[in-house]
């Protein structure tokens, strides 16, 4: 299991009381406002929501400490962190991102939809402009894969190649996106430039931790390349895959069938990370295994956190790979909150 390193910035022992606004309170951001409700640090959550009940019934669940409000742009002048937990509906939503990041407050995205990760980078200057971070991508995959990588690569002197492969879905958006990404060209990175590939070829057989075992995956519209290049100078091969079963490439050009389930079942990750250290050729492999929704929320409370407390690289936008300065006291949180990652032992493919 990965390694309780301590946990650098002691967040826990802070005094201070952030003021969160989390926008979606689905099967992931439901979960991260009740991490988040449950950190001191945190000394107010407001809960929006396009489902006025939903986010009633989360506030009242969460106690004193939340409050659900109609969503209006006053919310953020209080505000230290935005939680984005769900794709963007709108094109305004970027303006919003951006007048708040000019206006000092930093901004967590979970969604893992191309174009929002290419918003949020696109962000950058704003990000700066504000003094804080932009953290794109803060979910379970990527998310949880990016810090991985991070770690996997901590003991290589330069890094080659990162492979990511993940499975499973965090609640009904997410299943609906991973529906749609097969409809979607793939993202690699390979020898130094962009390349295209159809969704839903490139099929392979991935070994996730047990009890998931080994899953059949496939290339699709992922978003895991454009986060992690940036972070490795000099990796020559990025590329992502996710597992799926031959009812979900044959549906994919058309809508979801049934609808999907209220909460994913137990997903899992796998990062394969090649380089060089010394004379010799290296390959590390980490994955993690939880239920994607549990693994993402507490991610994303976590990346929060991390923004508002100072244990973040920046200011500016990226993915967790480019902005923390070590994966140990990020993976250590999480291990406290229950979420761990696995090494896996033996040799590594040639």
């Amino acid at each position: 299991m990965a390694g309780a390193v301590g946990l650098g910035p002691d967040l826990r022992s802070t005094t201070q009381t952030g003021r969160i606004v989390v926008c979606g309170v689905g099967a992931v951001g439901s979960r991260a406002a009740r991490q988040l409700a449950s950190s001191p640090e945190v000394g107010g959550l407001v809960i929006v929501d396009r489902d006025a009940e939903r986010a009633e019934a989360v506030a009242r669940a969460l106690g004193p400490v939340a409050e659900q409000r109609p969503w209006h742009t006053d919310l953020l002048r209080d505000a230290d962190a935005l939680l984005l937990a769900g794709p963007f509906r709108k094109a305004a939503a970027i303006q919003t991102v951006a007048a708040a990041l000019r206006g000092g407050v930093a901004v967590v995205s979970v969604s893992d939809r191309v174009s929002d990760v290419q918003a949020m980078l696109g962000l950058d200057a704003e990000a700066r402009s504000g003094g804080v971070a932009m953290v794109a991508g803060a979910a379970m995959a990527p998310g949880l894969t990016d810090v991985l990588a991070r770690l996997a690569a901590r003991d290589l002197d330069a890094v080659e190649e990162i492979h990511v492969a993940k499975m499973g879905t965090g609640g009904p958006s997410c299943a609906r996106e991973h529906h749609r990404a097969f409809r979607e060209e793939a993202i690699d990175w390979r020898d130094g430039q962009w390349a295209g590939r159809a969704g839903g070829s490139g099929r392979e057989l991935v070994w996730f931790p047990e009890p998931v075992g080994g899953r059949d995956c496939y290339r699709a519209g992922l978003c895991d390349a454009l986060l992690l290049v940036p972070a490795f100078a000099g990796v020559q091969r990025v590329t992502a895959r996710v597992a799926a079963t031959r009812r979900d490439r044959v549906t994919a050009p058309w809508p979801m069938l049934r609808p999907p389930h209220p909460e994913g079942e137990v997903g899992a990750v796998r990062v394969e990370v090649r380089g060089r250290r010394g004379e010799g050729r290296e390959v590390v492999v980490l994955g993690g295994i939880d239920r994607p929704a549990v693994a993402a929320g507490a991610v994303a409370a976590v990346s929060v956190l991390w923004a508002i407390g100072g244990g973040l690289r920046g200011p500016g936008a990226g993915g967790l790979a480019s902005l923390l300065p070590e994966p140990g006291p990020f993976l250590a949180e999480l291990a406290r909150r229950g979420v761990k990652a696995a090494v896996f032992e033996g040799a590594g493919p040639t």
